[in-house]
């Protein structure tokens, strides 16, 4: 590995993608909302949003679909910053433009600056496989193919141990959900991680995009389980935003509501992020669907039950 390699990461997954592969100490600067691991805080963000993420499910939506409208952008670029930084590898996404900088918007700037030469690494899941090519790309890219391929390894038997434990049980329905107010289901890998870990997705498509729901839909559905983990909130913040559903006149009828099977989950960290956490968010899945056979420690740190209506 060139000692000098400096690379910046345009997006949380990418970040976390160079620190499986052993790179952190290359990491020179990173997007605003890389958050782990935690010391890559200390590192200068080169970007910004221009809507407020603190604002509640429904204000952000309504920021996004204006600017879409619009056709700005969500999120602004620190041009001197990386001019500064100087990097070797800028890390970039064409997944979703709402998650993170543009592939288009990242092209555009170092087009116009003379001064960046920074060879562009773009990462493209929508599927696991995809999420496992991109991180032998990334390993590929900065010299170290083989460290790349023992990641890979790695993950993909955890996630088989938990798929021949958990498939041993029924499959039970789940309704992942990833945004609340409007309603959205989760897609992309959702689907496959809730597979493995014992369930079946009454909404999401493997490698499709999130689709909008109705609160009809989870009537029609009465799915089993309801498992809310709205993209970028953590915890905390996604039992907050519960109350968009719960205060929902059909909500106290579902089966998963009577029967106590509503959790909210840390979408942030781990689902809407396609790097190496996925593997630990099937095992969420798995503690959830299955307690009587997992227990890997990710109740209150990363999901909690929601409380029955009284």
């Amino acid at each position: 590995i060139p000692y000098t390699m400096r690379i910046l990461s345009m997006l949380p997954s990418a970040t976390e993608i160079v620190h499986a592969l052993g790179l952190t100490d290359h990491l020179i600067g990173r997007f605003h909302e890389c958050d782990y691991p935690p010391h890559v805080l200390e590192l200068p963000a080169v970007t910004y949003a221009y809507i407020d993420s603190q604002a509640s499910s429904r204000i952000i939506d309504l920021a996004v679909k204006k600017r879409a409208q619009q056709g700005l952008s969500l999120y602004g670029i620190h041009k001197d910053q990386i001019r500064k930084l100087d990097p070797d590898f800028i890390v970039t996404q064409t997944q979703c433009d709402l998650c993170a900088v543009s592939l288009r918007g990242v092209q555009t700037f170092l087009k116009d600056d003379v001064g960046v030469s920074a060879e562009l690494l773009v990462l493209a899941p929508n599927v696991l496989n995809d999420v496992w090519r991109d991180i032998r790309n990334a390993g590929a890219s900065f010299g170290v193919s083989e460290r790349a391929e023992s990641v890979v390894d790695k993950l993909a038997a955890r996630l088989s141990a938990v798929k021949r434990t958990a498939q041993s049980s029924p499959a039970l329905t789940v309704a992942m959900i990833e945004w609340t107010a409007p309603l959205m289901a989760a897609g992309n890998w959702t689907p496959e991680l809730v597979a493995i870990a014992g369930g079946h997705d009454v909404f999401g498509r493997d490698g499709v995009h999130s689709a909008s729901i109705q609160p009809a839909d989870l009537q029609k559905t009465n799915p089993d389980f309801i498992i809310v983990a709205p993209c970028g909130f953590d915890l905390r913040r996604t039992e907050r935003e519960m109350r968009s559903l719960t205060c929902q006149e059909s909500w106290a009828g579902l089966n998963a509501v009577q029967k106590g099977q509503v959790y909210a989950v840390d979408g942030n960290a781990f689902f809407n992020r396609p790097g190496p956490r996925l593997v630990e968010s099937a095992e969420i899945l798995a503690e959830i669907l299955h307690p009587e056979s997992f227990d890997f420690g990710h109740c209150a740190s990363a999901w909690r039950q929601c409380p029955r209506p009284i």
